[in-house]
């Protein structure tokens, strides 16, 4: 009887080639030689019958059924990678893998040490995490999990909350020692201020405090914006420039060791959410299942 099948490896040529990019960068990441590639793509476009990419000697294009044909080749991967993944830890011990999306805050700051403690938990997982401030498609993109800063669009995807991490103002000694402390919210703005510049919107994230038990919004202005790596400004605070708010889990060592100092504690207190979230329509392998919970169940350790 003759396998059905038996293409599938031209298959994922032709995804990872269109992935990738061009011949040459598929061919590294599969181990093998652009002129291989193209008879492989060739032989696939041959046995369907259509033809999948317009290829030049500097692009590739796809072509009307390619895009059909590569969205359901790379929903048709996920499940065969769900399957496998599914089964994985049916013997009592958890094994398999785990692909994981977070913010360079929470991935430089607060995931590490919670990670180390999987891991020893979970000796057989691997999670492969990427650390990016880009909010990843984690359908498209194959990811299992992400975790995201602030209240969560009305995307469809699940998510379960980690922490409403506190926020605080910090400036370096060094820059009060030149500019004075300021004393009042409204004193801010005759000092140099770090902004940051909100990748989704181009707009500038504003500083959140409480005062007289009220919620209050201030707008920095600064000659000096950052903007994509949020964590930008506290190097920048903490080589002198300015004054910045970030979160009081980035810089607590920071202002123990006299590197930083708290400033407007009287008016502190606010905080913003960090949920992990995940596609409401896959079904979670069981490592991504029991990561979920081993990050939502560790409150204590985030103090």
């Amino acid at each position: 009887m003759p396998r059905r099948f038996d293409h599938l490896a031209d298959v994922e040529a032709f995804v990872t080639v269109v992935e990738k990019g061009t011949l040459s960068a598929g061919a590294v990441a599969l181990g093998t030689t652009p002129s291989v590639l193209s008879r492989t793509l060739s032989r696939l476009e041959a046995r369907l019958g259509v033809q999948l990419l317009r290829r030049t000697t500097r692009r590739l294009n796809l072509t009307d059924a390619g895009s059909l044909y590569l969205e359901q080749s790379r929903s048709a991967f996920a499940l065969i990678d769900d399957a496998e993944r599914q089964i994985q830890g049916r013997d009592g011990i958890l094994s398999g893998r785990v692909r994981l999306s977070v913010p360079t805050t929470y991935g430089h700051y607060r995931l590490p040490p919670l990670l180390a403690r999987f891991a020893q938990a979970f000796p057989q997982v691997r999670v492969e995490l990427s650390i990016t401030n880009r909010n990843v498609d984690l359908v498209a993109e194959g990811y299992d999990l992400a975790i995201r800063l602030g209240p969560l669009p009305d995307s469809g995807l699940v998510g379960r909350k980690l922490e409403d991490a506190r926020l605080c103002l910090v400036a370096a000694p060094r820059y009060l020692d030149r500019a004075g402390t300021p004393g009042h919210i409204d004193e801010l703005a005759a000092h140099a201020c770090l902004p940051f510049v909100m990748p989704s919107s181009g707009r500038i994230a504003p500083w959140l405090f409480r005062e007289n038990l009220e919620d209050r919004e201030w707008l920095p202005a600064g000659n000096v914006q950052v903007s994509d790596d949020v964590l930008g400004i506290v190097s920048l605070a903490q080589a002198g420039l300015g004054i910045c708010q970030t979160y009081e889990f980035i810089v607590r060592e920071r202002i123990e060791r006299g590197e930083l100092v708290a400033l407007l504690e009287d008016v502190g207190g606010r905080s913003r959410p960090f949920s992990i979230i995940y596609p409401p329509h896959r079904q979670l392998p069981a490592v991504a299942r029991a990561l979920i919970d081993f990050l939502v169940g560790i409150d204590t350790q985030r103090k």
